[in-house]
């Protein structure tokens, strides 16, 4: 048998905190003296380690208890704290997210009204043929669009590799937006002119873009704002008006570094009346 501090010890816990658990009826001495003193033997440690594991889950003491009073047992409750971690890692993951949201908002706003380094560009782009496959997306917004177009993309290089088809150019990301707000996402690749046949992609021949506003994005695709924005404020400068959305034409697209990303957005343009 073991004093209360000597198990406070062993379980890493704080004395407090077994007197608490103690008051609740959640983890009870396996002895109390006549002076009052408390003991524990070693086997309670197995419940001590559930209750400390389910709390810093975020499972309340009262939960706890629920749970430990069921008699559930090892794998059972192994299982459990797999599933809490999961949950517990998407939430982690859905917060990272929106912080990096968050400070690309705050990059956007604190460029406002400085030069933007790179230059806008006025040009044709010609047609091109490419190898696509399509999804949808909930919207236009980047925590929609990420999750849809890389595995898009990723899924696309594989197909066209095993089909044997060349490639002879960049990567293309395209969107087309639906009336209920969500938008169908295109990932291309160009290919030579004379590719054909049935194959598990799409083969499309996009069409010549007559006047394209286009502007070079170094970084990931998540810190596009700023760009977006000087390129906005060149088109409206310039006496134009924006059609559609913007193609994004990959240039260098390391796969392990995504902050040296070479992207080229082109937005078609059209004289403004």
């Amino acid at each position: 048998m073991f004093s209360i501090g000597e198990f406070a010890q062993l379980g890493r816990v704080s004395v407090r905190m077994l007197r608490h658990y103690d008051a609740i009826g959640l983890l009870q001495p396996a002895h109390v003296d006549p002076a009052g003193h408390r003991f524990y033997r070693a086997d309670q440690l197995s419940r001590l380690n559930r209750v400390i594991a389910l709390k810093d889950l975020g499972f309340t003491l009262h939960q706890v208890g629920s749970i430990l009073d069921e008699q559930v047992d090892a794998a059972e409750l192994h299982g459990m704290l797999r599933l809490r971690r999961a949950e517990l890692e998407e939430r982690i993951a859905a917060d990272v997210a929106r912080l990096i949201r968050v400070e690309v908002r705050l990059t956007t706003i604190a460029k406002e009204g400085h030069m933007y380094p790179e230059e806008v560009l006025l040009k044709p782009i010609p047609a091109t043929r490419v190898a696509e496959l399509t999804a949808v997306a909930a919207s236009y917004d980047a925590e929609d669009i990420g999750p849809v177009i890389q595995p898009l993309f990723d899924d696309l290089c594989r197909r066209v590799e095993t089909a044997g088809v060349r490639i002879t150019g960049y990567g293309i990301a395209r969107y087309e937006p639906e009336a209920d707000g969500r938008v169908i996402v295109h990932a291309g690749l160009e290919v030579a002119a004379e590719t054909g046949g049935d194959h598990d992609f799409a083969i499309v021949d996009l069409p010549e873009i007559e006047s394209a506003a286009t502007i070079i994005h170094r970084g990931s695709m998540e810190q596009t704002g700023p760009t977006f924005q000087a390129l906005a404020h060149w088109i409206d400068e310039h006496g134009y008006r924006s059609v559609g959305l913007a193609r994004e034409v990959s240039i260098d697209c390391p796969p392990d570094d995504h902050d040296s990303w070479v992207t080229e957005l082109q937005m078609t343009v059209t004289r403004a009346r």
